[in-house]
């Protein structure tokens, strides 16, 4: 089953019904789920959910655990406690009274379950290429990849294959960038970045976070939950293109004497040191202008002005987009390809 979006506190029976083909009002009476992304604790639950009805599930941060409504209380749900998973671990830490253990996927492999049930998993789609100019007009930014976080997800026993996406490819002159690949453990995806535009002109291209414009082009969408939208580039000046978004900002718009910046991407700390990731790919500019810079989270910076010169790639493993090439005079420059994605599962010892 596809994980709620963020914002949508639970899933009503009759939601499921309407928007899960195939099940019946009976299967979902069973399985009517509360809270998906978890409350802080229980007061924060019944706040929210002031008449729950029998059946209803919830998890709770305080001690990571899940609940079930059985008609007049909340009580413990034992059928499923936390996952786990006979791969070596990356690594492990206690905190807040807490033992977890980890595991970090950074290319194709496979997750070995072998008790069912929850973990948090974190999965970053690959980033977006930059776009490279076209004779005096630079390239855009390329959108970051998703920045997709599940918390108290349900992993089957099994032997679950784990995807990590490619970054796209960097544009060359007049030819744009490439969408990012995207990664995926299961049920959850994260998909890649948008494509900057060609720099001849153009929008920027949707993903889960949009690709930067050219000469005067709008940025490309991003995907609700997953990223933000690139930045618009200018026909003045210098001609800079539009920044690449992230996972956390819009990608900035070009202006006369500067290429748009990268958008910020969106901090983690699975692994109990804080990462940021998902930053998108700074724009290039032409003449004396200043190129954008990358997206804090990976995102590659714009080509250097004051010559052909090519957009920086996105850092691998974190799906930052690539940056945008810059020009002097006439001539050609590449962007820089996007960073590749990641895959992280967490669960408690």
């Amino acid at each position: 089953m596809a994980v709620t979006p963020v914002g949508n506190p639970y899933v009503e029976s009759s939601d499921l019904v309407a928007n899960y083909p195939g099940a019946s009002e009976a299967l979902a009476e069973r399985i009517d789920i509360v809270g998906v992304n978890p409350f802080a604790n229980a007061a924060a639950r019944d706040a929210a959910i002031p008449s729950p009805v029998q059946g209803q599930m919830c998890s709770l941060n305080d001690d990571n655990k899940g609940y079930r409504y059985d008609g007049s209380a909340w009580v413990l749900f034992s059928g499923a406690g936390p996952a786990n998973f006979t791969n070596t671990a990356t690594g492990t830490y206690t905190t807040g009274g807490i033992s977890y253990k980890y595991i970090t996927f950074t290319g194709i492999g496979e997750l070995v379950v072998d008790q069912a049930g929850f973990a948090d998993i974190l999965v970053i789609g690959g980033g977006a290429g930059g776009a490279g100019d076209a004779s005096n007009t630079a390239g855009g930014g390329g959108g970051a990849g998703a920045h997709f976080v599940a918390s108290s997800a349900y992993l089957p026993a099994g032997a679950l294959t784990v995807t990590v996406g490619a970054g796209g490819a960097a544009g060359v002159s007049r030819v744009s960038s490439f969408n990012g690949n995207a990664s995926a453990i299961n049920f959850y995806i994260g998909v890649g970045g948008g494509a900057a535009a060609p720099a001849q002109g153009g929008p920027g291209y949707t993903g889960a976070s949009g690709g930067g414009g050219s000469y005067g082009g709008a940025g490309g969408a991003g995907t609700t939950e997953f990223g933000n939208a690139g930045g618009t580039a200018t026909t003045a000046g210098n001609r800079g293109g539009g920044g690449g978004g992230g996972s956390s900002a819009v990608g900035s718009n070009a202006t006369s004497t500067t290429g748009g910046a990268g958008g910020a991407g969106a901090a983690n700390s699975l692994t109990n040191s804080s990462v940021t990731r998902s930053g998108g790919g700074g724009a290039g500019t032409w003449g004396g202008g200043t190129a954008g810079a990358g997206g804090v989270g990976g995102g590659g910076a714009g080509g250097t002005a004051g010559g052909n010169n090519n957009g920086t790639a996105g850092t691998a493993n974190t799906g930052g987009g690539g940056g945008g090439g810059s020009v002097t005079g006439s001539g050609a420059s590449n962007g820089g390809a996007g960073g590749s994605g990641l895959v992280i599962v967490r669960v408690v010892v």
